[in-house]
């Protein structure tokens, strides 16, 4: 349950169902559901299969698989406890949480895919304002120190207004916007998608920034 809580999806979209019926050879059954934009559904299935799948390996292998408990002074053969996360359960579960139409206060509509910044696969994009004065040649330049880090994408066609909303919708977390203030004082406006608040950075503290973010470390960290 710490995984899909640290999706940031919300506890309240997620809870357990207890089986009533059991297979033979069970003895607990648990499913955590999630909440679907058609009710809530299975995303993982966990099972008590008690000793049923090692005692069989032992009847049929005709070896003893037993663990031998020094504090107790006794053999048991264990239980196994299965967990079952489905790929597919949850791609959908977070591509329907994470898909959203927002109004805006101009009255206008955004599409925005708001992917777990760790899950992204597209972490930043980086733009020139313009297609000349040398704002395309330093956009390249900082594509080319953070490529090593995450996956990146350049974008200089279109106003970029309609380059924010195409990231938007890719579900790209960042992006960087090089402009003509970016040659003399080094730093980019740094915006980020799911606010579309933005903020003036150094180009040298971007990596820090988006990778301490965008890394699958800090979604792992979360379950300690």
């Amino acid at each position: 349950m710490k995984w899909h809580l640290a999706l940031g999806f919300g506890a309240e979209n997620y809870r357990f169902h207890d089986h009533d019926k059991l297979a033979h050879y069970a003895n607990a059954a648990t499913d955590i559901e999630f909440k679907m934009p058609f009710g809530f559904k299975e995303v993982e299935g966990i099972h008590s299969r008690t000793n049923f799948d090692l005692s069989q390996h032992e009847k049929y292998s005709g070896k003893s698989i037993k663990y031998f408990d020094p504090q107790t002074n006794e053999s048991y053969t264990p239980y196994v406890i299965e967990t079952s996360i489905g790929v597919d359960r949850m791609f959908l579960s977070i591509m329907c949480h994470a898909f959203d139409e927002e109004k805006l206060e101009n009255g206008e509509t955004r599409v925005v895919l708001k992917l777990p910044a760790a899950l992204a696969p597209v972490k930043c994009a980086v733009m020139p304002l313009v297609k000349k004065d040398g704002l395309p040649e330093k956009a390249r330049e900082i594509i080319d120190q953070l490529k090593f880090h995450f996956n990146c994408q350049y974008d200089e066609k279109d106003s970029i207004g309609k380059r924010y909303r195409r990231q938007d919708a890719i579900g790209t977390p960042y992006c960087v916007t090089v402009d003509h203030d970016t040659l003399t004082d080094g730093k980019v406006t740094l915006r980020f998608r799911d606010t579309m608040e933005q903020e003036r950075v150094n180009i040298s503290d971007l990596n820090s920034i988006i990778e301490d973010k965008v890394s699958i470390a800090s979604l792992l960290k979360k379950l300690q």
